[in-house]
């Protein structure tokens, strides 16, 4: 019973965090094109100057995607690509790299 009461306390705070990640991975896959330069067709990097997005986890890529459109962070090549991302593409974005397993 304590058990449950754990479990169903950590589903209410989750909840109520208002944060929610429900990116759609083909629609991600599919606008991932233009990230493909920079981050690999698959997410992996072939330059050692650009991270691999490949199993990152979705929260994280949804705020750092988010940072360098909103100018919260700047960086001369992500700032003009996230710039014109809308709240979905970042989503669907986040959800195609995540879903790709460790890097």
């Amino acid at each position: 019973m304590k058990q449950f009461v754990s479990l169903i306390s950590i589903l209410l705070i989750a909840l109520s965090s208002g944060v929610v990640y429900a990116g759609d991975v083909e629609a991600g896959k599919a606008k991932s094109v233009t990230c493909a330069a920079c981050h690999g067709g698959e997410g992996i990097s072939p330059n050692g100057l650009w991270p691999n997005l490949a199993g990152q986890k979705e929260e994280y890529l949804v705020q750092q995607i988010k940072a360098f459109r909103d100018g919260a962070r700047e960086n001369a090549q992500m700032s003009p690509m996230a710039a014109n991302l809308s709240d979905e593409d970042i989503a669907n974005l986040a959800a195609y790299y995540a879903s790709l397993g460790c890097n």
